[in-house]
């Protein structure tokens, strides 16, 4: 299908100006044909967005028709005028569309502080006609606010298709970040199954990344099935995971003022969480990520991220630290023969891949960050003024 992005059967999209952005759009909604099989996972961060709360209550029988996105205010520690504000939205979106608001998956991105503008948006939502269309592009528009493009992908599965929508650029270390991500498909999939295959595809895909290791307050990944399509539910599983996994990749690559992509493997561990949080640890250092952008090889950042690991087994006369294919690290001694090659490929590419073998077990992990940038300090050194 190349790069064409495929809808599922059954899913209409809105993207408008409310009000909440001075002139972008910042309201979108996707609406289902019928109630859907859903689940959804969200924010660890207990200093959580209004949305998180009803949203998980919405979710809890497994059954959603819809799902409403407000953004550039996060509607965060905003209290109980904030929540009220949320069930305000759902009430007229219920009311207009025909649709319970039990029914109905609120989400929050932007700002953390202010109270949304609710008189605008209830008098547009009173007000102003709604006309769905089954194109997506201004829900994908809408719901972005650091992001400098929009990140959608689809793939079939047999006579299926799986679309995904997501938006996300800074405050991302998924635990799950300003990070929403919406997975919409026409496949049957039983209540029962949804949930188990979307935290098995969200744990190897969007829990692999990094931007700047802050858990957003507002995280959401939903995944809502219309039941249009038999499919074989491994089939599916692959499908999804692999969606997510790129989708996941699009909001390294759109992060906040990067200019590479780190792809840190750690192998031969003691366990894969091991590995995870080892490989966490070193996309997630400032001066690892500040080496990134300076092209600066300097294993020895690499080397104080492994041994500030909680309960990370190794031994560190074992550890070998490579770039792509060079061997930085090993035997305890810098491999200083080849820094002149690896300094050139820090140079010349991009996507730069880095493998730690801690030669303790047989466990191993991806995660994937990003350098941090003069960019990102500009960026979010003035994001609220």
């Amino acid at each position: 299908m190349g790069n064409e992005i495929k809808v599922p059967k059954g899913f209409k999209f809105y993207g408008t100006h409310v009000g909440i952005k001075k002139k972008r759009k910042d309201f979108g909604l996707i609406v289902a044909d019928k109630v859907c099989h859903a689940a959804a996972v969200f924010t660890k961060n207990t200093f959580c967005g209004e949305c998180i709360p009803i949203g998980k209550e919405h979710v809890s029988n497994a059954e959603l028709q819809a799902v409403v996105v407000t953004s550039g205010i996060a509607n965060v520690a905003t209290g109980k005028v904030g929540r009220e504000n949320e069930y305000k939205i759902l009430e007229c979106l219920a009311n207009k569309l025909q649709v319970e608001k039990e029914n109905i998956l609120p989400s929050s991105t932007g700002l953390i502080g202010p109270q949304l503008p609710i008189d605008l948006i209830e008098d547009f939502l009173k007000t102003e006609s709604i006309e769905m269309k089954e194109n997506y592009e201004d829900f994908a528009q809408a719901i972005l606010t650091t992001d400098q493009q929009m990140k959608v992908r689809s793939l079939k599965v047999g006579d299926a298709t799986i679309l995904g929508i997501v938006k996300g650029s800074g405050m991302i270390e998924p635990n799950m970040a300003t990070m929403l991500a919406y997975v919409l498909t026409d496949a049957k999939i039983a209540k029962e199954a949804i949930y188990p295959m979307l935290k098995t595809a969200v744990d190897q895909s969007f829990n692999t990344i990094s931007i700047d290791s802050d858990t957003s307050t507002s995280d959401t990944v939903a995944l809502l099935a219309s039941n249009h399509y038999e499919v074989d539910q491994t089939a599916f599983q692959t499908g999804l995971n692999q969606l997510c996994k790129d989708l996941a990749l699009a909001v390294v690559k759109d992060a906040e003022g990067a200019t590479k992509t780190m792809f840190v493997t750690v192998k031969n561990a003691v366990s894969q969480e091991q590995a995870k949080n080892a490989g966490k640890s070193i996309i997630n250092s400032p001066l690892v990520k500040t080496a990134l952008f300076g092209n600066d090889p300097n294993w020895g950042r690499i080397a104080m991220a492994l041994g500030k690991t909680e309960g990370l087994i190794f031994d560190q006369n074992k550890v070998a630290v490579y770039y792509g294919q060079y061997p930085i690290f090993s035997n305890n001694s810098e491999e200083k023969q080849n820094i002149s090659q690896i300094l050139a490929y820090i140079e010349q590419n991009e996507d730069i891949y880095l493998t730690v073998d801690l030669h303790q077990g047989t466990e191993q992990f991806e995660v994937i960050g990003c350098d941090l940038s003069y960019e990102y300090v500009k960026i979010n050194s003035d994001y609220s003024s």
